[in-house]
């Protein structure tokens, strides 16, 4: 990935020799832009073929950080920066977007659902800036409509449910009721620790119970989720 074209090797940018955040990622955004040009498999990429890289270094950022390895956590958030300069790149090539309008973006995203902080709201605990980050997220121009119209459908499976059992609850209806489910009677442990851990042995036996029947549990709770979603909200 590293092939260049062109008269002769390509010079990166210099890194500014006293550092600075602004100067640092301006070499960044121009090397990126050196590799779209010069790299044969820069060239070639597109959004379908970037994003399953950008989910990959996604979930090598989360075992990172959940690992505690800071040094491996600091590489990897490197290359995910990487992607987000290569993705807006190419919003920039169609006339969309550019970096600037996206640190823009994100910069007022930020301030708007801080009320508490910017503003005169009151937050005082996580779950009310939770509640608060969410309404005014409903309220925000452009935003998809329908019950699950934020929630993104390449979500991993179990993610993708809990998210959806979230709006329907949000909604005042019970989760299970649309798929004509009951709650198991299953109950797990008064005490938080050991029912983080009869769950986490409950989801690994259905999982291997899958594997015996050579079922794909992912695609399983996946079409179980398609359902709830069609059966909320129809629209």
């Amino acid at each position: 990935m590293t092939t260049s074209e062109g008269d002769g090797p390509a010079v990166p940018p210099a890194l500014p020799a006293e550092g600075g955040v602004a100067e640092t990622l301006v070499a960044l955004d121009q090397l990126v832009r050196q590799l779209r040009e010069r790299c044969p498999w820069d060239r070639d990429q597109d959004e379908r073929s970037i994003v399953p890289h950008t989910l990959d270094e996604a979930y090598e950022v989360a075992d990172a950080a959940m690992a505690g390895e800071d040094d491996h956590l600091a590489d990897e958030l490197g290359d995910l920066l990487f992607q987000v300069f290569f993705l807006t790149m190419l919003l920039e090539e169609r006339g969309v977007s550019s970096l600037e309008e996206v640190a823009t973006l994100l910069f007022k995203k930020l301030v708007r659902r801080h009320p508490h902080v910017f503003g005169e709201a009151e937050a005082n605990t996580a779950g009310e800036v939770r509640s608060t980050w969410e309404q005014i997220k409903r309220g925000e121009a452009g935003r998809k409509g329908g019950l699950f119209g934020e929630v993104p459908e390449l979500l991993p499976a179990l993610l993708l449910a809990r998210k959806s059992q979230r709006r329907v609850a949000h909604a005042g209806q019970d989760p299970l009721e649309p798929l004509g489910l009951e709650a198991s009677e299953r109950q797990l442990p008064a005490d938080d620790t050991a029912a983080f851990r009869a769950l986490g042995d409950d989801l690994y036996v259905l999982v291997d119970a899958a594997r015996r029947r050579g079922l794909d549990p992912e695609l399983a709770l996946r079409a179980t989720t398609a359902r709830l979603r069609a059966s909320a909200d129809p629209t």
